[in-house]
């Protein structure tokens, strides 16, 4: 019987062996990137003449979006064709189809496009270099890039540098590639190499075509405010924004219902007109808005029996003419819609939306009571564009509101009313809130403006600030707060943007690096010195 114990012992062992060898184990994973071994014609070559250019690497590589990460510099007016692109190879062929500046040094810049077969090592930055004339230029600029509003960067913007000489003119960068290009390092800061000593204008483009061209309705843009010599200082932060366009149409009228027509347009649209050339009724009524989330006109007016309308849409020095052709479609009903139906915010406003601008409100027939049937003062305050209508009282904690408004209230601009409307609202508790006491210490300037932001991004309160005090920000909902700085420049209690013609950069904007954690029931105090 130990026998047979010992031999499957035995057994039971071998077998276990067999299966450990069987088992296939892998190597190390590989981190190393590929190395260039050679070139032809050598890299940072002179005299270049050549139409192609062939690199060998140490493994295989496999080129990833290389039409939109490679950057040449100077530009060529024509691409490059570059194998191969789908497969692995060794070897990674250029073929020029332009004809090369003379005594030029030139970069192509691979940025992230090379990498590895086997693991997708990127071969950062690299760089292939050679120069048509007898020497290579070896001056660099580079510096920091932001983005003027927003907490997050652009990816990949486009650093450009443009000679400055007798025939420059700030226009060139809407009409003719750089001279220099350069890339990101990382997604703060950027370079540009292998630069011939000059004057130069710097910008950077987020360039949304990769034309190397300004193209003001799609690309943001920085710049330094002043012309930069090299050699000389060799480090330059930029700030890139969005413009505000000139107001224009871009797009014919279209009509979405009876007495309703959209028209799309770019800029800003404050200060336009909008006036009917052609005849129309005598208790004719039209009105304009912008939509609000897109860059839409909304025109409303309220006869439909006419075939057709001629419109004139003048700003400034702009005008345009539209015909407006009235089809027999639905007319938009009149649809309004409370914010709140129950739990109100100690913060929050109580709004009134319409689908539909309202042309008359009859404060008389709106009915605010509190739990004890006593009267709430109300104050109403309608939007600019009609289409809101907000309600302002003293809330309460622990309390609860019923709103009454009667049919007929409101009337719409086709001569629509209401019906009853009724809600009931309630507020919270102040133990359900938390509170914020701030105070900023080394703040650059004044006025600034404050503001708070959620984890969700949005702003849920803002001071504006012209001297040095503690802030107050009380009953808000708990959330890890960040704060926000507006450098208001010019005292308008708004941020704005840049203009790169008028050489203006867009004010500054601040976020503090320390996050605030608040929950119910917490008075927070938070005394933050801020870095230069």
């Amino acid at each position: 019987m130990k026998f047979h114990y010992f031999f499957l012992i035995i057994i039971t062992c071998a077998l276990l062996s067999c299966a450990r060898r069987g088992r296939p184990e892998g190597g190390p994973k590989d981190f190393e990137k590929p190395i260039m071994v050679k070139a032809d014609p050598e890299f940072k070559s002179l005299y270049f003449e050549e139409d192609q250019i062939k690199i060998y690497f140490d493994e295989y590589v496999k080129l990833k979006d290389v039409n939109s990460q490679l950057i040449i510099s100077p530009p060529l007016k024509n691409s490059p064709v570059i194998t191969p692109l789908g497969s692995p190879s060794k070897k990674i062929t250029i073929k020029l189809s332009d004809t090369l500046q003379e005594n030029t040094t030139y970069t192509f810049n691979f940025a992230q496009s090379i990498v590895d077969n086997t693991e997708g090592n990127i071969l950062d930055n690299f760089k292939y270099i050679f120069s048509t004339g007898d020497y290579i230029d070896s001056l660099k600029v580079k510096g920091g890039i932001k983005d003027a509003f927003a907490l997050e960067m652009v990816d990949n913007p486009t650093i450009m540098l443009y000679p400055v000489n007798e025939s420059y003119t700030d226009s060139v960068i809407y009409k003719e590639k750089p001279t220099y290009v350069g890339s990101t390092v990382d997604s703060l800061s950027w370079e540009i190499t292998n630069i011939k000593s000059g004057t130069y204008r710097l910008i950077a483009l987020n360039d949304v075509r990769k034309n190397y061209i300004f193209n003001p309705s799609e690309d943001r843009i920085g710049f330094y405010p002043e012309m930069i010599s090299i050699p000389g200082d060799s480090i330059f932060d930029l700030t890139l924004f969005k413009e505000i366009l000139p107001f224009k149409l871009v797009s014919r009228p279209k009509e979405l219902s009876q007495g309703h027509v959209i028209i799309g347009f770019e800029g800003d649209h404050r200060d336009v007109d909008i006036k009917v050339l052609s005849s129309t009724p005598e208790d004719f009524k039209s009105f304009y808005s912008k939509n609000r989330k897109t860059d839409t006109l909304n025109y409303w007016f309220n006869h439909f029996e006419l075939d057709s309308m001629m419109l004139e849409v003048r700003k400034d020095q702009y005008v345009d003419t539209l015909k407006i052709a009235i089809n027999d479609d639905e007319i938009d009903s009149l649809r309004l819609e409370l914010s709140s139906y129950g739990l109100l915010h100690l913060r929050d406003t109580l709004k009134l939306g319409s689908t539909v601008p309202m042309m008359k409100v009859d404060t008389s027939k709106f009915h605010f009571i509190n739990k004890d049937s006593v009267k709430v003062p109300l104050k109403l305050a309608l939007s600019d564009s009609k289409d809101r209508i907000d309600f302002y009282f003293d809330k309460e904690t622990i309390q609860s509101y019923k709103l009454f408004i009667e049919p007929g209230a409101i009337e719409d601009i086709m001569g629509v009313q209401n019906d009853t409307i009724e809600a009931s609202l309630k507020t919270g508790k102040v133990s359900d809130y938390c509170s914020i006491f701030l105070t900023l210490r080394n703040i650059q300037r004044f006025p600034a403006i404050l503001e708070l932001i959620n984890d969700k991004g949005d702003i849920v309160a803002k001071k504006y600030a012209t001297e040095p005090k503690e802030f107050e920000f009380r009953n808000l909902k708990p959330s890890r707060f960040m704060i926000r700085i507006i450098y208001d420049d010019n005292g308008n209690h708004k941020w704005d943007t840049g203009n790169f013609l008028q050489n203006i950069q867009p004010e500054q904007v601040y976020y503090v690096k320390t996050i605030i954690e608040a929950k119910a029931n917490w008075e927070v105090e938070e005394n933050i010195l801020l870095q230069p």
